[in-house]
């Protein structure tokens, strides 16, 4: 599944997260454009929402973005590198029992 945008919105709380975890821009929209879909919450609100997984530079990254339906907006709600102690290796899956 692909998730198609037409405009990108960073809340605060995603702009924080990605200072701190030295996470750029430039990481997170490529992420939302070619990542994978490994998780869909669709009965999130206001918006159906996603945990999307890309490699960038070989760092894997998790971004989770909240969808506009009617305008195509996708709004990063937060990225963060998964932690190999929390998912599987292949940072799909979250460990059980953690």
């Amino acid at each position: 599944m692909k998730i198609k945008c037409v405009s990108f919105t960073f809340t605060r709380h995603a702009v924080a997260q990605m200072f701190d975890r030295k996470i750029l821009t430039s990481d997170v929209k490529p992420v939302i454009q070619t990542g994978e879909v490994i998780q869909s919450y669709t009965e999130d609100k206001p918006y159906p929402s996603f945990l999307m997984l890309a490699y960038m530079n070989k760092r894997p990254i998790h971004v989770v973005i909240a969808r506009n339906q009617q305008t195509g907006e996708c709004i990063i709600v937060t990225a963060y590198e998964p932690s190999p102690s929390l998912w599987d290796p292949d940072f799909k899956n979250r460990l059980k029992d953690r």
